[in-house]
């Protein structure tokens, strides 16, 4: 199984707050097989850089990388 998420804009505080939570539920996602994706029409460099701040308010260290992909739709092409 496969749930995927969209969100309007990476860095506004609802979405932040939203993923962060999704963060923080993805291990009960993994033990039920279910693969998360997120995806919006921001550039993978604001997801690499905005994942630093969805770690952050997790209170987690600022990394780059969360137990989920956020994928790239700038020609509105999946969602």
């Amino acid at each position: 199984w496969g749930i995927l998420f969209s969100h309007p804009k990476d860095f506004t505080p609802v979405c932040t707050t939203e993923l962060g939570r999704a963060a923080k539920l993805a291990s009960e996602f993994s033990k039920r097989n279910i693969k998360m994706i997120a995806l919006s029409i921001d550039s993978v460099q604001d997801h690499l850089s905005w994942s630093k701040d969805i770690n952050a308010y997790n209170g987690e260290q600022p990394k780059e990388k969360l137990p989920f992909p956020i994928i790239a739709d700038a020609n509105r092409e999946l969602a």
